[in-house]
C-alpha cells in the first residue's frame, strides 16, 4: 500500500475499528506516562476522551500539552499489526466547546452500547472532564519501518 488514498483509507479503518488509543504524555520534568483511553473521533482531526482531572495523564496535560497517540489493534497476530501514529496538542475542553465535544463523544458511546454522556457529567464539580487532542500530523509505518505521513482529509 503506497497510494496516499489507500494509506488514508487504511488509517481511517484503524481509527474506526478501535475503541482505545494510547495517549503518551509527560510531566513538567519530562517523565513519560502512557495511558489507554476510550476515545471518539471528530472527522479524524479531533480525538475526545473523558478522564478524571486528577489522573496522571490529565495532570501531565495541564503542565505539557504535547502528546503522542497511537491507535492499533492488539489482537492481530504478530507481524501483521498496523497502527496510526499522531503528534498532537491536547487540552481539557472548556466553555462552549464542551457541548459540541460531548456530543461527538456521546454519539460514539451510544453507538457502541455504552451510556449517553451529557455536558453536566464533565463540568465541575462532576468527577470527569472532557479532553481533546488535535493532531498536527498523522502517519503510518511503511514496510521498512519508515514513517509515512498521511492526510486524513483525503
Amino acid at each position: 500500500m503506497t497510494d496516499a488514498r489507500e494509506l488514508a483509507a487504511a488509517a481511517k479503518a484503524i481509527v474506526d475499528s478501535n475503541r482505545y488509543m494510547t495517549l503518551a504524555t509527560a510531566d513538567e520534568s519530562g517523565a513519560p506516562w502512557a495511558s489507554p483511553v476510550w476515545f471518539a473521533s471528530a472527522d479524524y482531526r479531533g480525538f475526545f476522551w473523558v478522564s478524571a482531572p486528577g489522573a496522571r495523564h490529565s495532570r501531565n496535560l495541564a503542565a505539557r500539552p504535547q502528546v503522542g497517540i497511537v491507535i492499533f489493534d492488539s489482537q492481530v497476530p504478530g507481524g501483521t499489526g498496523q497502527a496510526v501514529y499522531m503528534s498532537a496538542t491536547a487540552e481539557e475542553v472548556a466553555g462552549a466547546g464542551i457541548d459540541e465535544g460531548i456530543e461527538v463523544f456521546s454519539r460514539r458511546s451510544e453507538a457502541q452500547g455504552l451510556p449517553v454522556w451529557t455536558s453536566d457529567q464533565v463540568r465541575s464539580p462532576a468527577r470527569h472532564r472532557l479532553y481533546r487532542a488535535v493532531p498536527s500530523e498523522h502517519f503510518v509505518l511503511g514496510p521498512r519501518d519508515e514513517r509515512i505521513p498521511i492526510n486524513m482529509e483525503a
